[in-house]
């Protein structure tokens, strides 16, 4: 999910990157053309992301081919009349949105850090997800059903083994995740607290200054609780379901999600899409119901490690992280500098088939819960073996090939399509 924020981001900062420059065209691919803005654009933010210094010799015309290769990819596209969609593209397009939405907390924060409207910023996406797309479905065309044989990926390992160096250490990782429950008397306090400001706002307070001041939504709260425009499937089902039957300036009463408890009020309505405010009051466990989660967590380990059932087991009746509960727990296999801290410190002691104590876990800012740990399998870094890590030779002996297929295919396009630098 990183990598496609980063991207999204980098398609709406170059709109605004490109505008600000005195342009020159340095490159010419059939009907596109490439920017001096959009290859010192390009050629930053490569630098900035690895740290190195964008004036490297060389970086630039790295940089340069890049993006003359993605033209000539387009304009094949388009010799092949490669079709998307609208619906298709809109969809993309929200999906993007979405990813934004969820990162910066809602679409107000998203144009006051772009500094356009959400609008604006659709249109600006539009021309480029469209492109991003026919050449995607062009790759998939070429090169989707590339696959190799054991004898190629022994070939591979014969040739590159010496420079392929040690594989990390591997571990299998299952858990089980609970949330600590607030007690109703708990949960009434919160409740009674959001109703309090509720009846304030109906006695005319300013709804937006409560927001600044209460609300304990950090991605809105000093907007006033703005959300912006959205259209269904960004909030959780109970809030949208109250928020999309609300008319414009209506309040909504105190509303209850997994988060906490919401005052509601519609802004304005376009289209499917609707334009909101709230103030969020969170729901907070105390020490009494830390302590529980604790102790059962405790009760379903010593089952376990008794032999009353297997982890799988537990994990599907009882996890609620409801990702990974109904494939047992399992959250994956992992190089060990794949793993955060706070999994790398759960299994750090831990030998194969070890279950962890209870831990806390932080998944959000001020949102935490707590889990044990299973550690499946664990497999120490050794010099890289045909045998034992043949799934991953051989992925790594189809992106070769893949690779090779791919300059190929771009040297034949280079002959075909016309293009030309201009530096």
């Amino acid at each position: 999910m990183k990598f496609k924020l980063l991207a999204i981001i980098l398609l709406i900062v170059n709109i605004s990157f490109a505008q600000q420059v005195l342009d020159k065209v340095v490159a010419v691919v059939d009907n596109e053309i490439i920017l001096q803005s959009e290859l010192d654009f390009q050629a930053i933010m490569f630098a900035t992301q690895r740290q190195i210094d964008p004036n490297t010799p060389g970086l630039k015309e790295q940089i340069l081919n890049s993006l003359i290769e993605e033209k000539l990819l387009y304009a094949q596209a388009e010799l092949d009349s490669i079709i998307v969609t609208e619906d298709e593209i809109n969809q993309r397009i929200d999906y993007q949105i979405k990813v934004l939405t969820q990162q910066l907390g809602s679409v107000a924060n998203i144009e006051k850090q772009y500094g356009m409207s959400i609008d604006r910023i659709k249109r600006e996406l539009r021309d480029d997800v469209k492109k991003n797309v026919m050449v995607q479905r062009l790759q998939e065309k070429n090169f989707g059903n590339i696959s190799v044989t054991y004898p190629e990926v022994e070939e591979f390992y014969n040739t590159y083994k010496d420079s392929l160096g040690m594989i990390p250490e591997k571990v299998t990782i299952y858990h089980i995740f609970q949330n600590p429950k607030a007690s109703e008397r708990i949960k009434k306090k919160f409740k009674e607290k959001a109703q309090a400001l509720l009846d304030s706002i109906k006695a005319g307070a300013d709804f937006a200054e409560l927001a600044k001041k209460y609300s304990e939504d950090p991605g809105s709260a000093a907007a006033g609780g703005d959300l912006g425009f959205v259209k269904k499937g960004v909030f959780y089902p109970e809030f949208e379901s109250v928020a999309f039957r609300l008319k414009e300036g209506e309040l909504s009463d105190v509303v209850e999600t997994p988060v906490g408890f919401h005052i509601i009020q519609l802004l304005e309505r376009r289209g499917e899409s609707i334009h909101t405010r709230h103030i969020l009051i969170k729901i907070k466990a105390d020490e009494d119901a830390d302590l529980q989660t604790i102790e059962f967590l405790t009760a379903i380990r010593d089952s376990i490690m008794k032999g009353f059932g297997t982890f799988e087991d537990y994990a599907k009746k009882y996890s609620e992280d409801k990702e990974t509960s109904v494939f047992g727990g399992e959250l994956g296999t992992f190089y060990r500098n794949q793993l955060d801290k706070p999994l790398l410190d759960a299994i750090g002691k831990l030998k194969q088939g070890d279950i962890s104590f209870p831990r806390r876990l932080e998944y959000a800012p001020g949102t935490y819960g707590y889990h044990i740990v299973y550690l499946k399998t664990r497999i120490p870094e050794h010099k890289v073996s045909l045998t034992e890590d043949f799934d991953e030779l051989k992925r790594l002996a189809t992106e070769y090939k893949k690779q090779k297929e791919y300059q190929k295919w771009i040297a034949e396009l280079k002959q075909k399509i016309y293009w030309e630098v201009r530096i």
